[in-house]
């Protein structure tokens, strides 16, 4: 399940003035004073992620911007929609927003998939070494991570120990490497990600859990706006 959320900024911002630490905490500040008033701070996975903020460029006075956030558990998205209900506007930082629609949509499943926004994956989580193809020219390793990842995710969830054979997907086609810079607390983080034109399943004998990855994301990170999926066709 999705929720778009469409704005106007009341005044002129840089594009950059809003990154994914400040998306994120626009998406707990929603949260505040209700069942999932303490989501930030429990452990595991969230299962949320959210798009980049779009079109991109710079905050203008008279460009309407969109963020859609998209979740499996349908509780959390009607209850972000319940706290936007009753506001004109909001914060993103410093930049005041003015609310135009919040809308709850559903899309279609369907075999073929393009990344929103990047596919982030550890290589060394200890080390916090991300996965970089362009390091490694290992794709073996890609896929065995984002098949692993998304496995844990979705039994963790559903409390299942469910498994299956060969790829998550059958045909991939490569965008680019891409190195984001998230600033928090007055400090830069340079995470590595990947995106990519087609994820491709020829037989999706499992609707449930690639639903499942299109509500939650792929990777690590999806709850700082990271692995988002979008149908294609």
């Amino acid at each position: 399940m999705r929720l778009i959320i469409k704005f106007i900024p009341d005044g002129y911002s840089k594009y950059d003035s809003v990154n994914k630490h400040t998306i994120q905490g626009f998406i707990y500040s929603l949260l505040k004073n209700t069942l999932y008033s303490n989501y930030h701070d429990s452990g595991g996975f969230k299962y949320f992620s959210f798009s980049n903020i779009f079109p991109v460029s710079d905050f203008k006075t008279n460009e309407t911007k969109n963020l859609i956030i998209t979740s499996p558990k349908t509780g959390f998205i009607r209850l972000l929609k319940e706290s936007l209900k009753n506001m004109d506007n909001f914060y993103l930082g410093k930049q005041r927003m003015n609310l135009e629609q919040v809308k709850i949509f559903k899309p279609h499943l369907k075999r073929r998939f393009i990344t929103s926004t990047p596919i982030v994956l550890y290589e060394e989580s200890r080390k916090n070494r991300y996965y970089s193809l362009k390091n490694t020219n290992d794709f073996s390793f890609f896929l065995e991570r984002l098949k692993d990842n998304a496995l844990k995710k979705y039994n963790a969830y559903h409390d299942l120990n469910y498994f299956f054979d060969g790829n998550i997907f059958d045909r991939f086609e490569f965008d680019r490497e891409v190195a984001v810079r998230v600033k928090k607390a007055d400090k830069m983080f340079l995470i590595i990600g990947t995106l990519w034109k087609n994820l491709e399943k020829f037989n999706m004998d499992d609707k449930k859990f690639y639903k499942f990855i299109m509500d939650c994301g792929l990777g690590e990170k999806n709850s700082l706006g990271f692995g988002m999926i979008n149908v294609v066709g």
